[in-house]
């Protein structure tokens, strides 16, 4: 199990990478970031699956098509992409805090699937991550305008960053749904597939917004680094897509389901981490209070979900 939670803490090391990329790249939009993380990402894939890439692809029925394409449309393209677009207008704590409570929604959200408790049981832990996402967002508006950015943009990069929690948590149930109806593609196929997939997306959303926007350079404009650019996005789907899921997918058979939950949290704290490392400076209170609040309420949710699985069991086996 410690090697588990080892796996899954380094996955959480590499996924929270994906929060400061917005920041150590700012000349270039959110289309862009997305476009170049997926289409590495996809070239990736393709490289990795070439092999066996061509019987694979004979294997996939139509059902399986269509699932490919909305997961690698909600689970990668659209989620990155308004997650760049909450970076880049609400901030680096915001956005991870808020997507950090994925282990919360997809349980709310799947109840039904993972026979989670009822709604009225969770109250309590609910209630907790109310005042946490009442904390962050006090701590935005007040220091609205503080870095150059309006109180209208900081809202609309919470809202994007709630979007984009909502994209994600509805991917990971119809893609959990997908893996346990269709046994006849791996999760390790999967997870190639719709990585190629996002990655012929993300090049065709790439080039609509090339034609939509064919302007040059301004005159006078800074030169942009494209090399960095694209060996940042090379790293990142390396390290957050390829290494991060396979790190990921080793901890998820060592660890208990619910142990899994609270390891995502890692994700959020090493986003933090990296925001705070890059600003060079300390968390503010509210924002201190805001991160307690919201793993303590994800934390217990999970705790009482184990405890109620634990009965289940004991009444099994009695």
């Amino acid at each position: 199990m410690w090697r588990g939670i080892v796996f899954g803490l380094l996955a959480g090391a590499f996924w929270g990478a994906v929060f400061i990329v917005p920041v150590l790249l700012p000349d270039f939009s959110p289309v862009e970031l997305m476009v170049g993380r997926y289409a590495c990402y996809g070239a990736l894939a393709a490289g990795l699956m070439l092999p066996r890439l061509v019987p694979l692809l004979r294997r996939l029925r139509r059902a399986d098509w269509l699932a490919m394409l909305r997961q690698a449309l909600a689970g990668n393209v659209v989620y990155y992409l308004l997650l760049a677009y909450g970076v880049k207008l609400a901030g680096v704590a915001p956005t991870s805090l808020i997507i950090g409570l994925l282990p919360l929604s997809v349980t709310i959200v799947g109840h039904k699937d993972h026979g989670a408790l009822p709604l009225r049981r969770l109250a309590p832990p609910l209630l907790v991550v109310a005042l946490g996402i009442a904390c962050i967002n006090i701590d935005i508006f007040s220091h609205a305008g503080a870095d150059g950015t309006s109180l209208a943009h900081k809202l609309l990069g919470v809202l994007c960053a709630a979007c984009a929690l909502a994209c994600w948590t509805w991917y990971a149930l119809d893609n959990d749904r997908f893996l346990k109806r269709h046994a006849h593609v791996s999760a390790v196929e999967w997870s190639m597939l719709y990585g190629l997939a996002s990655g012929v997306i993300a090049l065709a959303v790439g080039a609509v917004a090339l034609a939509l926007h064919h302007a040059g350079p301004a005159a006078g404009a800074p030169a942009r680094d494209w090399p960095r650019f694209w060996l940042v996005c090379l790293l990142l789907a390396l390290g957050a897509s390829v290494i991060g899921n396979y790190l990921w997918n080793l901890a998820s058979r060592l660890v208990p389901v619910t142990l899994s939950g609270q390891l995502i949290l890692s994700e959020t704290l090493f986003a933090l981490l990296y925001g705070y490392l890059y600003a060079q400076r300390m968390p503010r209170p509210l924002e201190w209070a805001a991160m307690l609040l919201l793993a303590a309420g994800v934390l217990w949710s999970v705790h009482a979900h184990a405890r109620e699985e634990g009965c289940r069991q004991s009444a099994g086996a009695g």
